[in-house]
């Protein structure tokens, strides 16, 4: 492919990122406005749903061609990419609010999902069996998102202007959400496909570009759609997306390439060794994160970015076979990891006591004026 058509390639993938991004916030917001739905569920639901859509094609292919490594490392480095980078670049363009349901259900049901497959894989596969469970959970887990919102009666109120029902046209909101979801994964394509040939081009291997390349550019309708609802303002379907998409790789994606798969989805050692802790760390992460004043602030967001930057750094060591990457990722998970854990942890509890003792005081004065 000549220089120019890689440029074009590359520029109509941003293109089409950038509009299918708007398209998508957009018209699902306003679907949801008009349903009576909260932003929160549609950014849990339709929006993380539609956004991995690269995601299936990616590892369900793998996985029906045998390529068990890309099936399985696509969704773990997904589900790392949508943590540190997309919730990181997202509060860098906006501080997110997190809304309390959101740490206290959704967030901690991705952590006990990302634990529940990753004592799946300690076995070195994942079968027919496994997949079917996974998935059964998916439709589970959809079954009790929908019946909450039914039954908290989620509707104009929850919205930040809380303007009340807007003037609706449901066929043009639908057309404006398809079109998104349609447009996102083709430019995602297009954007991959350039970078590819770039890399190559310098001299990267196919590896090296797998491993960066392909699973950063299948969440790039995510991280398109959170940056652009931060910057509109629709901050839960930023962090919504982010955490259903999460939920939806490790129920709907894993689960289809265990049940679509010829042979048992292989777990390869080294997954198990660094890049499936990474993910179960960055699950962890959002529980402080998000529960310290329920936002996510711009050095939280930075925090996420370099961290990704780092993992990036391990890969590149890894895949060329250079002798620092042992000692580094022994340092990443034995060291850098646990701290940062604890220091969160620790900014979780002062907020959690803070916010008791403030508690108590407001009692109290209740009582004295009582």
């Amino acid at each position: 492919m000549s220089p120019w058509l890689i440029a074009l390639a590359m520029a109509g993938g941003l293109a089409a990122l950038t509009v299918g991004a708007e398209l998508l916030v957009r018209g699902a917001s306003r679907l949801a406005r008009a349903a009576g739905v909260s932003p929160l569920v549609i950014g849990l639901t339709v929006v993380a749903f539609g956004t991995s859509a690269p995601e299936i094609a990616v590892t369900v292919g793998a996985a029906v061609t045998g390529e068990a490594e890309i099936a399985l490392g696509n969704v773990v480095g997904s589900n790392i990419f949508n943590v540190l980078a997309v919730l990181g670049f997202s509060a860098l363009a906006s501080p997110l609010v997190v809304q309390r349901r959101l740490v206290r259900s959704e967030v901690p049901v991705m952590v006990l999902l990302s634990f529940g497959v990753a004592a799946l894989c300690l076995d070195g596969s994942l079968g027919r069996l496994e997949g079917a469970t996974l998935a059964a959970s998916l439709a589970g887990y959809l079954w009790w998102t929908v019946g909450r919102a039914r039954a908290e009666g989620n509707g104009p109120g929850d919205w930040p202007d809380g303007a009340g029902f807007p003037d609706t046209n449901v066929v043009r909101d639908v057309a404006l959400t398809a079109a998104g979801l349609i447009l996102l994964p083709a430019g995602a394509r297009m954007l991959v496909s350039g970078a590819s040939e770039i890399a190559r081009a310098l001299g990267a291997t196919e590896l090296v570009i797998g491993l960066t390349i392909v699973a950063a550019g299948t969440s790039l309708p995510e991280a398109a759609t959170s940056v652009m609802a931060a910057l509109r303002g629709e901050r839960d379907i930023a962090v919504g997306n982010v955490v259903g998409s999460n939920i939806f790789n490790l129920l709907g994606v894993l689960g289809l390439a265990g049940l679509v798969s010829p042979s048992p989805v292989g777990v390869p050692e080294a997954a198990l060794r660094f890049d499936i802790p990474v993910m179960l760390a960055c699950a962890v992460a959002c529980l402080p994160v998000a529960y310290t004043g329920y936002r996510i602030d711009r050095w939280e967001g930075a925090l996420f970015t370099a961290y990704y930057f780092a993992y990036l750094t391990f890969l590149a060591l890894d895949a060329t076979g250079h002798s620092a990457a042992g000692p580094y990722g022994r340092v990443m998970l034995a060291f850098v990891l646990p701290l940062t854990a604890a220091t969160l942890g620790t900014m979780a509890v002062r907020t959690w006591t803070a916010r008791r003792l403030r508690a108590r005081a407001r009692a109290k004065a209740r009582e004295a004026r009582g």
